[in-house]
Parts: structure tokens; C-alpha cells; sequence
């Protein structure tokens, strides 16, 4: 059984106070602002840029343009192995929302997902002794196979009975996790993925921010933050720095936000013209009285089809000279 009173150690800074309060300000102000909800192509934008950036760390060497076509079913050249780290990826983020981010079982399922023809061991704890690695150097050497499902339920009893800020629970879980290393392969992937499912549980809009494309790069100071965790017995500058890059991605998604609001006239006009049909660009900027392409593009067409609103008659070909541009029906 697993222990009550298991507490992992770390450090509450005042940088990390606030951070804790900085964000909690941004998510409200974004949550307002935020065109994520009313835009299912944003959520599978940024859906896409996330699982590409967490490949990425794992040096994974696809492009984001690989990843989106792959997810789009189109033939890409590339190593099999490294495709169907997309597709498993793309798969158990699909499913992440509908795990039980408490449940060591959901865990699991979600690991076979995650690593189905990548791993022997896909789906269950692993057998044998395994270390995190920066390139050639060991970061950290992982406890006993042995001890992990001990350690692992310990995790989830702390994690699912501390009154903590979601936060910091989020981030110690994720310093844990990494440190019991639970899975033969996969602990990285595993353990960004569910952070993303705890802070959900918190605040939705995680769910589709992607904080992974910040610790890409920042790549190297994640593995040493992690071995200073380790040295230190106490995970208080890896809390830091996950609160960092989400604070960054935040704000960056914030004035992205700000960007859209303020072209908001230009996209209503946009749409009132295509509301008689399909044009194209020279009959778009006819209609609208421009004549200077790269304002049109930038003010009008761009942020539209960004938000989802309006869409390529010839979306794989964007540059055919048949090109034409309609609503997206709802």
C-alpha cells in the first residue's frame, strides 16, 4: 500500500510565489481573450506544435511541417520509427483528456499508447535498471526496477491528496516522475503529457497550450535543472523553470490574442464579402477597396483563416492559381 505521509521534498522560493501569481493572472486574462475555444483549428495547431516540439526534445528529427502532414495522413519520407512516434503521440493526446490523471491503471493505458511498436515494454512498468541521458552524458540514474510501482503509487496518493496549488503539483509530479523514470521508454513524453492532464483538471485551457515548445528551447537548461534537482535532493528549480516556460507561453499566447483583437474590423469585413461566396484574392481585395497586397494579407485573410473562420478552396495546393476562399461552415 502506498504511503500517506510520502512527501517530496522541495523549496518554495519567492520566485516561484510569483510565478504562481503571474500566471494565475495571465490564465484569466487569456481565458477571456482566448479564440481556442470557438477555433478547433487553433486547439489542433497548437495540438500539433506541441507533440512536435516533445518529439523534438526526444530527438525526434521530423520538421513541424513532417509532423502536420503525418497527422493529416500524407506520405512523408522519414524514418518509420520516428512516424509512428508521431502517430502514437497524436493518438494518446487524443485520449489524454479522458484519463484519470490519479489512475496508475490510465497511466498505463496511456504508455501503451504512447509506445506501441516502439517498446517491448509499452504499457507496463519496466524490468530492468534505466538512466536519463543528454546526449552522451548520464543525468540521472533511475531507483531499482523493483521499487517502481511502490514509488509510482506513492506519486499518485501524494498527488491526488495534496492540497497544493495545481501548479506546483503539477510541476513536483513531473520532477518525481522523471526521477522514478517508471518506463523502459516514453518517461519523457510520458511525464510532459501528464502534467498537461493535471493542469488541465485545473484550468481547460491547458490542455491546448503548448509549453513544450518553450523547454525545446530551452532543451539543454531542462536536463540541468533536472540534474540539479537531483543533486540538491529537492525540486525547487525545476518548479522554477517549468513555471517560466509556462508564464512565457502565456504571455506569448496573450499577445498573439492582443494581435487578433485588433484586426477584428478588417476580419468582419472580410467576412461580410465572402458571405455572397467564394473569391479570390485580387476579387477579395477588390470588394475591400485595397489595393496593397501584403496589408491584405496580414490584416485581412491571414488573421481570418488563423481563427478558423475562413478556409482554402485548395487548402494542399495554397498557392494553385485556381485559389479561392469561402467561410467555414459551422
Amino acid at each position: 500500500m502506498p504511503n500517506d505521509k510520502y512527501t517530496p521534498p522541495y523549496t518554495l522560493t519567492d520566485e516561484i510565489i510569483n510565478l504562481i501569481a503571474e500566471i494565475s493572472e495571465l490564465v484569466g486574462a487569456v481565458t477571456v481573450k482566448s479564440s481556442m475555444e470557438s477555433s478547433p483549428r487553433l486547439r489542433r495547431e497548437n495540438r500539433i506544435r506541441t507533440i512536435h516540439a516533445s518529439l523534438a526534445i526526444e530527438n525526434n528529427t521530423l520538421s513541424l511541417d513532417n509532423v502536420t502532414d503525418i497527422i493529416n495522413g500524407k506520405r512523408v519520407l522519414g524514418a518509420p520509427g520516428e512516424i509512428r512516434e508521431v502517430k502514437n503521440t497524436y493518438e494518446a493526446y487524443n485520449l489524454l483528456l479522458g484519463y484519470d490523471p490519479y489512475s496508475i491503471n490510465d497511466m498505463l493505458k496511456a504508455h501503451k499508447v504512447l509506445m506501441t511498436d516502439l517498446t517491448k515494454e509499452a504499457g507496463c512498468f519496466r524490468s530492468g535498471g534505466v538512466g536519463v541521458f543528454a546526449g552522451e552524458q548520464l543525468v540521472h540514474m533511475a531507483p531499482p526496477a523493483e521499487l517502481v510501482p511502490k514509488l509510482t503509487a506513492e506519486l499518485m496518493s501524494w498527488a491526488k491528496q495534496e492540497k497544493v496549488h495545481p501548479l506546483i503539483k503539477s510541476c513536483v509530479f513531473h520532477y518525481e516522475f522523471e526521477f522514478i523514470h517508471p518506463f523502459a521508454d516514453g518517461n519523457g513524453r510520458m511525464g510532459r503529457m501528464w502534467q498537461t492532464l493535471l493542469l488541465y483538471q485545473w484550468k481547460q485551457l491547458f490542455a491546448w497550450l503548448p509549453v513544450e515548445t518553450i523547454i525545446k528551447e530551452r532543451q539543454q537548461e531542462y536536463y540541468d535543472v533536472l540534474a540539479a534537482a537531483d543533486r540538491n535532493s529537492d525540486s525547487g528549480v525545476f518548479i522554477a523553470f517549468l513555471l517560466r516556460a509556462i508564464f512565457d507561453t502565456l504571455k506569448e499566447l496573450e499577445e498573439t490574442e492582443q494581435g487578433r483583437v485588433q484586426v477584428t474590423e478588417q476580419v468582419e469585413k472580410l467576412m461580410t464579402v465572402l458571405r455572397d461566396g467564394e473569391w479570390s484574392g485580387k476579387e477579395l481585395m477588390i470588394h475591400l477597396g485595397l489595393k496593397h497586397r501584403p496589408t491584405f494579407l496580414k490584416n485581412y485573410l491571414q488573421p481570418a483563416i488563423a481563427l478558423g473562420l475562413v478556409e482554402m478552396t485548395f487548402p494542399e495546393t495554397p498557392n494553385s492559381k485556381k485559389q479561392k476562399y469561402r467561410l467555414v461552415k459551422k
